[in-house]
Formats: structure tokens, C-alpha cells, sequence
């Protein structure tokens, strides 16, 4: 069983991943993103923020259409230009990460504004976790994806929610309310839970997403 730390450790990051969403306030992904300043790989809708925010980006990923031209002509020949329209910005930041070998990453900014980008952003990290260790940070907590059974270092009395990507039977131990052996088929049933020690444990077969709160 594979035990997942929380506090995140961002000691052991190969890079930072900027999405469109809001950009961070919480001091945890401002940690994150101040450590790892010479390795952000930025969306190209996120990357006038960034500039904004004292931030030099190592690429800027995208098909161009959210850059503005002042913003475009500082990046110096760092603009990654991925035109096909098959997947959003943040899977073609993904990939380009991933051709740089950075196999350990940390998604920042993924969250807010429109609902639908947020709920398909979170929904991607489903399939990330097959080929890069990532997580998701928020200006409330951690996203971790999940296949299989693990361990969650914690705190008694956090908010912990679970959302299940398939409908694989479920068990959770260490929460509030436990569930044993069950199909979740919604998104709200395993949802704002819990805990009740240091630490909880998951048992599936298939894909889960864990939240957990600061």
C-alpha cells in the first residue's frame, strides 16, 4: 500500500504547471510556485498573469490565441505553439512537461472561473496518473489522483472528499462516515467526509481523486 504524505512536500518537484484558472493566493501553491520559479510551465492563458505576479516562465504552452502581444514579445522564443484543438492547454502543458522528463508535477491555478474548465481540469488528473506522479493544488487544498490502495497522512477533522472516476467498489477507513465495499456513482457520495486520526486508508481497484484541506 503506497502512503501519500499531506502537508504536500514540495521538496521532490520536477516542475510547476500554470493553468487559466485564479492564480494562487494560499501561501501553499505561493511556496510552490516562488520555489520552482526557474521551472513553471505555463499555459498560454495564464501567462499574462504570471508576468504580472514578478514570474519568468521556462515555457509558455498553448495554441497563442489568449497571449497578448506584449506578453508574446517578452517570452523570447519560449512560446511552445501546439495548434490542434483535440485537447486543452493544460494536457498540451502536460505532454510538453513530460518531454522534458519531468515526471514529478504540480498543477497550480487549475480552479475557478468557469465551472466547466474546472470540472474537466480535475477530471484530467484521472489520466495523468498514468504517466506522471501529479497533484493538483487549490487555494483550499490538495488533489491527489489515486489507482489502487494507499494511505493518506492527515489531521484529525479534515475535510476530506473522494471522487471516483469509474464504478469500481470503494472503502475507506479512518473517516467519519466509512464506506465499505461500495459503488459510488455520483460525485457527491463520498464527498464531504472527515477524519478522525492522523492518517486513512482507501482500498479500490479503480481511479480515484482524493481533496484534502490545508
Amino acid at each position: 500500500m503506497s502512503i501519500i504524505n499531506c502537508p504536500l512536500s514540495i521538496q521532490k518537484v520536477d516542475a510547476i504547471i500554470l493553468a487559466a484558472g485564479d492564480f494562487p493566493t494560499h501561501p501553499v501553491p505561493l511556496q510552490a510556485l516562488e520555489q520552482y520559479r526557474d521551472r513553471i510551465i505555463c499555459c498560454d492563458g495564464a501567462a499574462n498573469t504570471l508576468f504580472q505576479a514578478g514570474y519568468y516562465p521556462e515555457s509558455v504552452v498553448g495554441d497563442g490565441d489568449s497571449l497578448s502581444p506584449e506578453t508574446y514579445d517578452k517570452l523570447s522564443g519560449r512560446f511552445i505553439c501546439i495548434s490542434e484543438q483535440d485537447t486543452n492547454d493544460l494536457t498540451k502543458a502536460f505532454h510538453y512537461a513530460l518531454s522534458r522528463n519531468y515526471k514529478r508535477l504540480l498543477i497550480l491555478g487549475a480552479t475557478g472561473k468557469r465551472e466547466d474548465h474546472t470540472l474537466g481540469n480535475i477530471s484530467l488528473l484521472a489520466d495523468y496518473m498514468d504517466h506522471a506522479d501529479v497533484r493538483m493544488l487549490t487555494d483550499y487544498g490538495t488533489l491527489t489522483p489515486v489507482g489502487g490502495n494507499a494511505a493518506f497522512t492527515s489531521y484529525p477533522g479534515q475535510q476530506i472528499s473522494i471522487f471516483c472516476m469509474d464504478h469500481q467498489p470503494l472503502t475507506v477507513r479512518g473517516l467519519q462516515w466509512p464506506v465499505e465495499d461500495r459503488i459510488i456513482t455520483r460525485w457527491w457520495q463520498a464527498s464531504l467526509n472527515e477524519t478522525l486520526s492522523d492518517h486513512f486508508e482507501i482500498e479500490t481497484t479503480g481511479k480515484v481523486i482524493i481533496f484534502q484541506e490545508y
